[in-house]
Parts: C-alpha cells; sequence; structure tokens
C-alpha cells in the first residue's frame, strides 16, 4: 500500500490502509502487543510497521490482494509449519486474507517465539 509519502510511524501507515485490512491489522497490531515486552517500540522499517526488541521482532503490512505478517527471525516459520498449512508462505512471510486476520493464538505463538530468540542475544 506505497501510495504517496512514506508513513512516518504505524499509525499513519494504518491510517493509509483501505478497508478491510486496516481493521485487520489493526487487530494484529493489538495481538502483537499483548505479548511482547514493554520495552519494545514500534518502528517504521522497508516501509512497514515493525516491533523492535533486541532488534526486529515482526513487522505487518497490506498488499493488493492479502496481508502479510513478517516474523523476521529464523526458523519461526517452519517451527510453526502445521499451523501454518492453509497460508501461503516463505522463508520471511506469513501470508493471509485482507478480511481475515491470522488467529490469535496463533500469533501470541509466533511473537513469543521472535522474543525468545531476540532474547537470545542479550
Amino acid at each position: 500500500m506505497r501510495k504517496g509519502k512514506a508513513a512516518k510511524n504505524a499509525d499513519e501507515y494504518l491510517a493509509n490502509v483501505p478497508e478491510p485490512a486496516r481493521s485487520t491489522l489493526k487487530h494484529v497490531r493489538a495481538v502483537i502487543r499483548s505479548v511482547v515486552p514493554k520495552e519494545t517500540t514500534e518502528v517504521i522499517s522497508y516501509g512497514m510497521p515493525m516491533f523492535k526488541y533486541n532488534g526486529m521482532l515482526v513487522g505487518y503490512a497490506a498488499f493488493k490482494n492479502h496481508c502479510s505478517l513478517f516474523p523476521t527471525g529464523s526458523g519461526v516459520i517452519e517451527k510453526f509449519a502445521k499451523e501454518l498449512k492453509g497460508y501461503a508462505t516463505s522463508r520471511g512471510t506469513i501470508q493471509f486474507p485482507s478480511d481475515k486476520p491470522l488467529p490469535d493464538a496463533l500469533v501470541k505463538k509466533i511473537v513469543k517465539a521472535r522474543v525468545a530468540e531476540n532474547k537470545e542475544w542479550d
């Protein structure tokens, strides 16, 4: 959804995302926020909102025909391969419908796994 100038923060990014993707990503953002450590910050990286804690944790973005979650760590997508069956995935991306977020429990597991990975670098 890169139209016009780049967003300065997650709220600005979301404000420029059309529905239904905006509501979907707001929900995903809230789920992520519910499990990250309080020291976690939100930044814009590569034009999309990212959560940062000891390095990048996860990002999310809207595209023309889907939304994506970007767990930046090594092996997270493979670790949850069974639960991600039915979703398009690549090495660093999980795609899901613009009108239907990933299950909350799955997002929480992925984010917690990423936090654990980044804590190892502490």
